[in-house]
């Protein structure tokens, strides 16, 4: 029996899942499944539908308090990722670069979407977004 590779972000993404499930149930969410660790061949099909590379993680599908935003997307990253360089200028890789300028294109639309490092900030990102 082969062994499952440990993911850092599915683990995460099922921390997420949780506090929304116990926090907000009446909220309505949606996981993608590309950033996850999956076979070449589910990746393959994954990336054959999609428009291209980008897409956030996780979707919150609800207006804000505010009436500000249409929804919210979250670009998950686990703790201790480096969204910047250094310099506080330039994205740490060409990935993050991409998954900025798709986030851009969604604000653009009207949506909130911001990247989310570690359980305890995207927990406070789904608060303040949520509550008001």
């Amino acid at each position: 029996m082969k062994a499952r590779r440990k993911s850092p972000e599915y683990d995460l993404y099922g921390a997420v899942a949780t506090y929304l499930k116990y926090q907000y149930p009446r909220v309505l969410y949606h996981f993608d499944p590309t950033g996850l660790s999956l076979s070449k061949t589910q990746s393959g099909k994954l990336k054959a539908i999609q428009r291209g590379s980008g897409y956030p993680d996780l979707f919150i599908i609800e207006p804000d308090k505010n009436g500000q935003y249409k929804g919210l997307f979250i670009e998950i990253k686990p703790e201790g990722t480096n969204i910047y360089k250094k310099d506080h200028l330039h994205y740490g890789s060409e990935h993050i670069r991409e998954q900025a300028l798709y986030m851009d294109q969604l604000i653009i639309r009207g949506f909130k979407a911001v990247f989310g490092v570690g359980f305890d900030n995207i927990k406070r990102i789904l608060d303040s977004y949520l509550r008001g």
